[in-house]
């Protein structure tokens, strides 16, 4: 559908700065390494040739048991070409991070949030990185695979005049 995309990829970055490239039902997907992230997604936005304009959506998936465990998915799309595509890059257990996308698209922002938030993924250079979902004092990050069903979580003291 977009392989135009894909090729770019390979014209502009080595090896080791594209890990992976496939298509799956006519959606093309590429893997990054880490380092290269926001390298690729700038490449991808302004290069003439994708035109890769309009961020779509970020998460993560926890993919415990693998090395990498985390995989941070982003998903954009032009909208004057009318391809769009998946960009995949795998960040370690030990350090969850990888650089931020807020400066290229501001939608990014708490998409980003919401991925520190229920994953515990830092995104270094995030203008204002705290949970969105999740109070403050919350323990953990709820969509891990490994974060315990049966947990316990700090009493909030309720502010006087509150409602439930």
């Amino acid at each position: 559908m977009a392989k135009i995309i894909l090729d770019r990829l390979a014209q502009q970055f080595v090896a080791g700065e594209i890990l992976e490239t496939g298509s799956q039902h006519g959606n093309e997907w590429a893997r990054v390494a880490p380092a290269h992230w926001r390298a690729v997604a700038q490449f991808l936005r302004d290069d003439l040739e994708t035109a890769l304009n309009m961020f779509i959506d970020l998460t993560c998936v926890d993919r415990l048991g693998r090395t990498p465990r985390f995989d941070v998915v982003m998903h954009l799309y032009s909208v004057d070409k009318k391809h769009r595509v998946r960009l995949l890059a795998g960040v370690p257990e030990e350090d969850p991070s990888i650089d931020s996308l807020v400066t290229l698209w501001p939608g990014a922002n708490w998409f980003e949030r919401e991925a520190f938030d229920l994953y515990g993924v830092r995104f270094a250079g995030h203008p204002d990185l705290r949970r969105i979902l999740m109070y403050p004092e919350f323990v953990g990050h709820p969509l891990r695979k490994d974060f315990p069903k049966e947990g316990r979580q700090p009493l909030l003291r309720r502010l006087p005049g509150s409602v439930d």
